[in-house]
């Protein structure tokens, strides 16, 4: 069985209503980046940095899976398939895929601030301060902040390697250091590059770029591989 290997980012959930993470003046929904989404915003405000999650995630929560998250599912049928994205939502899995990495975490799990591995479930439930894990400390969100590492690309990049097809979803491919992971894809592999701003200098042999939303290239090319 052949393996996919699917790169997704802000530009599939941004069709389900999920605003992206970041707009043209560095804010994300109205707040600085740097006050939400860093150890320093997290130091310096835990109840803003916990009210900001738990608004949105009830904001995900009301969002469905579009025709793109649905198609990738379908793909499952035939082939090997690992999704590997930045989004913090669970429209992939609520869209049918089951194998699912997220590489800047997940915003319906919490975890310690004291000890990494310690990470929980939410369900409907938001966080609050003085909510704390088994060792007694404060839950902060499953969420990779920026100035944080990675911890899922070791593993992301061990699945790219392993693909004989690459498809990327509705993301610039700018952003380190999830950008750097189809360089790491076997040479002459076809890659599927899914997003309405192509950009430029793409150096692929077998790229094929579609200039379309997730919503209608994500079928298409989907309908092609499975025909194959």
């Amino acid at each position: 069985m052949q393996k996919i290997v699917v790169l997704t980012g802000a530009g599939i959930s941004a069709e389900s209503g999920i605003p992206t993470f970041r707009d043209a003046g560095g804010l994300w929904e109205g707040y600085r980046v740097e006050d939400v989404a860093s150890p320093e915003g997290w130091r310096k405000d835990r109840e803003l940095v916990l009210d900001f999650y738990n608004q949105r995630r009830k904001g995900i929560r009301n969002s469905q899976p579009n025709p793109g998250h649905i198609a990738l599912a379908e793909l499952e049928k035939k082939y090997e398939v690992v999704v590997i994205t930045q989004n913090i939502d669970d429209l992939h899995e609520r869209g049918g895929s089951t194998n699912v990495m997220h590489l800047h975490g997940e915003i319906f799990k919490a975890r310690s601030t004291v000890d990494e591995s310690l990470i929980y479930d939410l369900g409907e439930k938001d966080i609050q301060v003085g909510d704390k894990c088994a060792r007694g400390s404060q839950l902060r969100p499953h969420i990779v902040w920026f100035g944080e590492a990675v911890p899922m690309i070791e593993q992301a990049v061990l699945e790219v390697m392993e693909a004989d097809i690459v498809m990327i979803i509705g993301t610039s491919m700018v952003v380190y250091p999830a950008a750097g992971l189809v360089q790491y894809a076997k040479k002459d592999i076809p890659i599927y590059f899914i997003d309405p701003n192509i950009p430029n200098g793409l150096n692929y042999k077998n790229l094929a770029a579609i200039p379309k939303k997730a919503s209608e290239g994500v079928p298409e090319i989907v309908k092609k591989l499975i025909r194959e």
